[in-house]
């Protein structure tokens, strides 16, 4: 049996882009039968949105992909966290900042931003601020594709 790829996306409040993340990768992952390859989580570099369900129209944008979100709370990065993931995927560079001085740098390399993988290296866009949901989706879709692509071809 081979080892789970282990994923935590990560942004800055675990409400809005990384949940979102976080469940269109796993239904992108459930859609070409490879659950059992991954194990997919999110999680904030912020404190303070802990505990609270990820963000309403991230919870309809998803539902209405038929992808349900329940359950889902917002949990806090941790330093510790480093030993247990392979990869961490920020959404912005204020995320990848954030992760390389909890973690004091990365030295195995697994810190990354989700649309390093596609053919168009950018943020992805807060929607907490821009209001522009469908345009965030848009781009973690994209970038979800492009990783799964780049780990399972």
């Amino acid at each position: 049996m081979m080892q789970k790829i282990r994923i935590l996306f990560v942004c800055h409040g675990n409400i809005c882009r990384s949940p979102m993340a976080e469940f269109i990768m796993k239904d992108l992952v459930k859609q070409r039968g490879l659950e059992a390859q991954f194990a997919i989580a999110s999680v904030a570099t912020s404190d303070e949105e802990i505990g609270n369900p990820v963000y309403p129209p991230v919870r309809a944008l998803l539902s209405a992909r038929g992808i349900s979100c329940a359950g889902k709370t917002a949990v806090q990065l941790r330093a510790a966290d480093y030993g247990r993931w392979d990869m961490f995927i920020g959404m912005d560079g204020a995320n990848r900042r954030n992760m390389q001085r909890l973690f004091g740098g990365d030295p195995q390399g697994k810190v990354s931003l989700l649309l390093d993988y596609t053919d168009r290296p950018r943020d992805v866009a807060d929607p907490w601020y821009t209001r522009d949901f469908r345009e965030a989706e848009a781009d973690i879709e994209r970038g979800c594709a492009a990783l799964l692509e780049y780990l399972a071809p």
